[in-house]
Parts: C-alpha cells; structure tokens; sequence
C-alpha cells in the first residue's frame, strides 16, 4: 500500500491502539441519525435539564420495577420534580446506579463539571435555572462533538405542526428534519379523516384519488420541512407486502415515489411491541423479533429507492447484515432503544465490521432528552474504539500499511458520514 508524505503510516500495537483512541474520541460526529430532538424554536417540546434527564421512560421503568411501593399511576400523578425526586432517591442512593440509563446521568453531569460525589440536587438544578436554552444547546453540542441532528418531525402531532406552520422551515443549521409518517402505516383508519380535514381527497377504501393524495401530503410536508428521510416506528409483526393491509399500497404509490422523486431515503424501524404493559405509559412498549423478509422484499421490490433500516431485536441484527450484502439500497444504522447497551452495541458493531466492512452507519443516539446527546456519544465512542483497535490490530498483522487519515476516513463514516456520503449531501 502507498502512501503520500502527508500521511501518518502508523507502526506497532500500542501506535495504532492510541491512534484508535484519539481519532475516535476526537473526530466531529457528522450527524446523528435519529433523535427525538428539537431545535429551541420548538419551545417546550425540547426536552432539557435535571428533572427531564432523570424522568426518561427508560428510568421511568426502572423505577417503577424497582420501588413498588409507588404505582405507575400515583408516579404520574407526581409532578415533574417530585417524580425526578422519586427516581433520584429510589435509583440513585437507595441502590448503586449501575445500569446504562443511569449511568448516563453521571457522565451527563460529570461532563458538565458538577460534583457527582456530592449527590446534591439542587446543585445540580441550580445548573440548569443558570443557562438559557440556546446556551445550553451550544453546549451540549460542543461536549458531545457533534455537528448535526436528526428530529423525528411528526406532521400529526399538533403541537409541532403549529410550529411548522408558524414559522416555515427550520433555521438552525444543526437540526435536520426527517417526515416521520407512522399513522399512514399504523393507524390509516385514524390518519384518513386527519387527511380529508386538511384539504387532501382521500377514503378509507384507498379508492380514487387517494394515493396520489397521499403522495401529494408527502411532497407538500416534504417542501415545508426539507427532510432527510421518512421514516416509521412500526411493529414486530409488520409485514410486506400484505394484499390485507392499506401499508402496502401506501408505500408503493406514495411512499416510495416520494422518496424517489425527493432523493431521499425511507427508513423501516422494526419490531416494536406496543404497551405491553400500558400502564407505564410511553415507558411501556418492548420488543419483539421482525420478519427479515418485510425488509429484503422492500429493497427486491424497489431497487430505485434507498432504505434506512434499524431493527429493534438483537435476534435480528445477523439476518440484517446479510440482507445489506445483498441489496446496496440497504443502509444499516444504529443500535436503537433496548439495544443501546455497551455489551450489545460492541456485539453488533463487530459483527456488521465483519460482514460489511465500514459500510454503515454505527451508531444513532434516539435522544429525547437534548442532555443524552452529551452520555451517548461519549458512551458509543469508546465502545467503538474498543472494537476498532481489534479489527485494525488484527488487519496490520496480516502486514497491510494502516495510516492515521485513513483511520480518520472509516470513524466519520461511521459516524454518520456514510449516511450523508450515501445522500450526496
């Protein structure tokens, strides 16, 4: 392998291990693919500070199995800081906060500079009552190194649509929009009578003009928001194509040729199971294991579209590998909700290393909170350096010439770079 006299050939283990180290620790992120974040215009729907950071459903769960002396409903009932108050004592100093999500927390306010010893809360409030949210975002982008984020931009949720409606297009060059469509999938018995109030010709039976009415909202939101997909949260059970179901004709005359048209991706997550225990809320759903199939006939049956696929099981993760070896419409991406572990995120990063090389995208952060930002990326930055130093350790034993940028080149693919390569953007 040649190289260039500006080019760092890297020699010896513990070169390239610390060289691993730093590029991975202190390359820019790219994008992060898909947050349920928001830009400060949004005003409450960005979620921010102590007491949102400690009542996340994941915590929210942890909780509410772990003092059960409080109900679901009666935490509920709570208000936002006795909740936080709640989760703070029952997870954090009545047990050691051990798990990921808790963990979290600590890296968050540890990045922050307070004193995690002390334990004290008000501390930790006072904080976040001495910055403004435009402050705060500056600064959770800066310790997160991460130059943009996807949102995840309903057009069915009120609250935002107003925004959207109000104020045109999103102004802040770090939050990218995605067309999150799931009730055209999901729920089209609900989704329809949304359609007919806004002025779109559609019926239930999917009858005259009603997919190309469809394609119509899709091109219309599409125009407004500038998104960089669309995407749906859809169950294990989804399937595709299903003559039974209006999903199918949805996606092939207007999902698709929207995407198409608008050069942008579809993005399929899989394998959802809804409220399984619905008193928990949001905090309720779970998983379940996908048809592989749904997935390989969408990219068989559409080679002109490009999918962006993440799926919920860890049963599943091997048969998507395969699947993107199989179709180049296929961009894997992300560790995304139950699998966000470090254990399962180095499993499945090693096993999409060795079976697509650097060809996709190895990590999303799924935020709902704008602090998590800070705690996902410094948590999935080190499990990907862990697994990097193997595999490039195990390619320079066979004798292969590694070099610093080239190493530069694969972390801000998989950063997100691939994704935004894979764009043309």
């Amino acid at each position: 392998m040649s190289t260039t006299q500006s080019e760092t050939v890297l020699a010896g283990r513990t070169e390239i291990a610390n060289a691993v180290e730093r590029i991975c620790r202190t390359t820019p992120l790219p994008v992060d693919l898909h947050t349920h974040l928001y830009s400060a215009r949004f005003g409450d729907l960005l979620l921010w500070g102590f007491d949102e950071l400690v009542t996340y459903h994941y915590l929210i769960a942890e909780v509410c199995r772990t003092n059960r002396s409080v109900s679901p409903d009666e935490f509920y009932a709570m208000s936002k800081r006795e909740q936080a108050d709640h989760v703070w004592q029952s997870l954090f100093i009545d047990e050691s906060p051990i798990s990921e999500a808790r963990r979290g927390v600590l890296t968050c306010l540890q990045a922050y500079g307070l004193d995690v010893e002390s334990r004290d809360v008000e501390q930790y409030r006072e904080f976040f009552a001495s910055t403004t949210v435009e402050e705060h975002i500056d600064r959770v982008f800066e310790l997160a190194n991460c130059e943009k984020v996807v949102m995840t931009n309903d057009p069915f949720d009120d609250q935002e649509c107003m925004v959207w409606l109000a104020q045109g297009a999103e102004t802040d060059e770090r939050f990218l929009a995605s067309l999150r469509i799931d009730p055209l999938l999901v729920t089209w018995h609900d989704a329809q009578p949304r359609l007919a109030e806004w002025g779109y010709d559609v019926s239930v039976d999917l009858s005259g003009n009603t997919l190309a009415e469809v394609r119509r909202f899709l091109m219309d939101w599409a125009e407004r928001i500038d998104p960089v997909y669309m995407a749906a949260s859809l169950g294990f059970n989804f399937q595709y194509p299903d003559p039974d179901h209006p999903s199918t004709a949805v996606i092939d005359e207007a999902i698709v040729p929207a995407c198409i048209e608008l050069g942008i991706p579809f993005s399929p997550m899989l394998g959802v199971k809804r409220q399984v225990n619905p008193t928990l809320r949001l905090a309720g759903d779970a998983v379940g294991k996908c048809d592989i199939g749904t997935v390989e006939r969408l990219c068989q049956h559409h080679p002109d579209c490009d999918f962006l696929v993440t799926l919920l099981s860890r049963e599943n993760q091997h048969e998507l590998c395969v699947a993107a070896r199989k179709f180049p419409n296929l961009l894997p991406f992300g560790c995304w909700w139950f699998l966000n572990d470090p254990s399962i995120i180095d499993e499945m990063t090693r096993e999409r290393v060795e079976l697509l090389g650097n060809s996709f995208v190895a990590q999303h952060s799924d935020c709902r909170v704008l602090d998590q930002l800070v705690y996902k990326w410094i948590h999935s930055r080190e499990s990907l350096r862990k697994v990097l130093t193997d595999k490039y350790l195990d390619l320079a034993a066979t004798g292969w010439r590694l070099t610093a940028e080239q190493i530069q080149a694969d972390v801000r693919g998989l950063l997100g770079g691939n994704f935004l390569d894979w764009l043309g953007r």
